[in-house]
């Protein structure tokens, strides 16, 4: 088995935690964002899910390691540019692509770097 599977294999909880994590982090900001800066239900969720988020993302280091882990966050970035686009119609651009692109391939690499 090679190292990177391996590391994979030891993280593997912690991995799927931090990407839901990354999730719903970038949900709740995408709720503050519909919320247009007013107290509202839609700013009250979006705390709601950060927290959660940030609870989860807590819990993920308890079945990893913070150097694999941590870097996954990052995935929330690439969640985000989709719900920008998807739910609030914002533009997606060429360098948004391949920006994604570099994170998605850099999450990749970083998850599976324990060993």
């Amino acid at each position: 088995m090679s190292n990177f599977t391996k590391s994979l294999k030891e993280n593997r909880i912690g991995i799927l935690f931090m990407v839901l994590a990354s999730l719903q982090t970038a949900l709740g900001q995408m709720f503050w964002k519909m919320s247009d800066g007013g107290i509202n239900f839609f700013l009250i969720i979006g705390f709601l899910l950060y927290f959660l988020g940030a609870v989860m993302m807590i819990v993920s280091f308890r079945f990893g390691s913070l150097s694999v882990l941590h870097p996954l966050l990052s995935i929330g970035y690439v969640f985000a540019l989709f719900f920008g686009s998807i739910i609030l119609q914002e533009t997606i651009t060429e360098s948004n692509l391949i920006g994604t692109f570099l994170i998605i391939v850099g999450a990749a690499l970083i998850g599976g770097g324990d060993n």
